[in-house]
């Protein structure tokens, strides 16, 4: 998912703002291979990026028996990007609503003046 494209629409305020939200919202590097370290076998890095079905079954198994967890340490890096990136496209999308919402608002209100 390249946000690049959806980017080019927006105003300077506006990217502003999605890299603000985005600072706010998006998952640490460093948390993620902490809480890996020291929970990987139970998934607690899985509970922190929001996957919650790989996360209950790695506690379940405990990890494949450490061998899901090892495998992760691999695929922390991508999924994390991933999910910032499909953040980060929410955020575009929302910003876009409210544009098109405020044009609209706008739009009505010049209309019931004429």
């Amino acid at each position: 998912m390249n946000t690049l494209f959806a980017k080019q629409d927006l105003t300077t305020e506006e990217l502003n703002i999605l890299n603000i939200e985005l600072e706010k919202r998006k998952k640490s590097a460093t948390t993620m291979y902490l809480l890996w370290f020291f929970t990987g076998c139970i998934g607690g890095h899985r509970y922190y990026l929001g996957d919650i079905g790989y996360a209950i079954g790695m506690t379940l198994t405990l990890g494949g028996l450490g061998f899901w967890a090892l495998i992760d340490v691999f695929l922390i890096g991508s999924r994390l990007r991933k999910k910032t990136e499909m953040l980060e496209a929410e955020i575009i999308q929302n910003l876009k609503a409210m544009k098109q919402a405020k044009k609209n608002s706008e739009a009505e209100a010049a209309a019931a003046h004429v």
